[in-house]
């Protein structure tokens, strides 16, 4: 018999599917990049450093803004967090259609950096509120799709836009879709019936200094960090080795990346239900930095059918991750209340391996090749795995 304590409301349901859309804004806007970055090398007449650089300006400002983002959502909560997360994304993908240098264009990732970021913390933080700790694994696990989902669809659909409207069309669509979500997630999301309360007798300071005291958040946090650099540094590359040395079209090039994503859709709602009915969140955001490291040899070096089957196999296993450690860094804080500042911290580990697996892969393909630059990433695999296995959570 179900307790009323881990009951799930079916408002629920509903919170989930509304923040679940508002969240995929986010790599919808932040992952348009990749796709077409030989067409925005060429119209913008910059580099592949540069065009990196896109990409990683997000995760600078993500990483200065993820504390205060977590600040921010203990002050106004998920709702108003959530609704300056949409119009960020919003006023920087409209900023970015109307430019025509590479500077502005910059200027515009930085503000959309700013919405991704708040987004980060605003979408989990409000899911753990609506759903008890021990029934979070499975509806964790479905959100824990919205950068897969959002990255396959704009992998789709920004070569055909490109093609057939220009590469500021992306921009477009990634802001008309900002505002409708802003909208809708202004209607419908709301605070549960039952909250508990910040202690009173804390002050902020206080509060900020001992829940960033946890050894354990920053491990995981660490461990996010590791997941980040390697999937995203190569991901953000891996269309353009394919059109370029493997002679894809880019449209062609740009769906066969998105098959790790695909499978993402798959393996991350299942291993939100494994952890919830194993009781063990490091398990299964530790384990699969394994077998990851050993896949990592590969991609860079198979043709046809095997690159296929190395996506697919990096999917299926890179699932569990984000989920996992979504759901951990609220239990591993030893407040409720802290879970916003818990989530800040991994938002960190986040948006520094997005920081830095662009640039720093980018870095490794022009002075080593492709292959080496893949192997690089095997320690990080295993770092992120130790990191990972130190954590103290159930």
């Amino acid at each position: 018999m179900v307790s009323k304590s881990s009951a799930v409301l079916p408002y629920a349901w509903v919170i989930l599917a509304v923040v679940y859309l508002a969240s995929i804004v986010a790599p919808l806007n932040q992952f348009k990049v990749p796709p077409i970055m030989p067409v925005l090398m060429m119209e913008l007449h910059i580099t592949l450093t540069q065009a990196g650089s896109l990409m990683s300006v997000m995760a600078v400002i993500g990483l200065i803004l993820a504390l205060p983002a977590g600040i921010i959502l203990q002050r106004v909560g998920s709702r108003t967090t959530g609704l300056l997360a949409l119009g960020c994304m919003a006023a920087g993908a409209g900023m970015g259609a109307l430019s025509a240098r590479y500077d502005v264009l910059m200027v515009s990732r930085v503000i959309e950096g700013a919405g991704v970021g708040l987004i980060g913390v605003a979408a989990p933080a409000t899911i753990a509120l609506w759903f008890p700790p021990a029934r979070q694994g499975a509806p964790m696990g479905i959100w824990a799709t919205w950068v897969p989902f959002g990255t396959l669809t704009v992998y789709i659909l920004a070569p055909l836009l490109t093609a057939s409207l220009g590469w500021q069309a992306v921009w477009w669509v990634g802001a008309g879709f900002a505002l409708v979500m802003m909208v809708i997630y202004g209607a419908l999301v709301r605070r549960p019936p039952a909250q508990p309360l910040a202690d009173p007798d804390e002050s902020e300071q206080s509060t900020l200094r001992h829940a960033l005291a946890n050894r354990s958040i920053w491990l995981l946090a660490t461990e996010f960090a590791c997941f980040s650099l390697t999937l995203v540094g190569m991901g953000t590359y891996y269309p353009t080795f394919l059109s370029e040395v493997r002679h894809y079209p880019l449209g062609q090039a740009a769906f066969i990346s998105s098959i790790t994503s695909m499978m993402v859709l798959i393996s991350a709602p299942l291993a939100g239900t494994i952890s919830d009915r194993i009781g063990s969140r490091r398990l299964v955001f530790s384990l699969p930095f394994l077998p990851i490291a050993l896949l990592l040899i590969f991609p860079f070096r198979v043709t046809g059918w095997q690159i296929i089957a190395i996506l697919v196999a990096q999917g299926l296993l890179a699932g569990g991750i984000p989920t996992a450690t979504f759901v951990a860094a609220s239990e591993v804080m030893r407040k409720p209340q802290w879970a916003g500042l818990g989530l800040a911290v991994v938002m960190i580990g986040q948006n520094l391996g997005l920081l830095i697996g662009p640039v720093l892969f980018g870095q490794l393909v022009r002075s080593m090749g492709w292959a080496a630059a893949g192997y690089m990433m095997i320690p990080v695999c295993l770092l992120g795995f130790l990191c990972g296995w130190m954590v103290k959570v159930r």
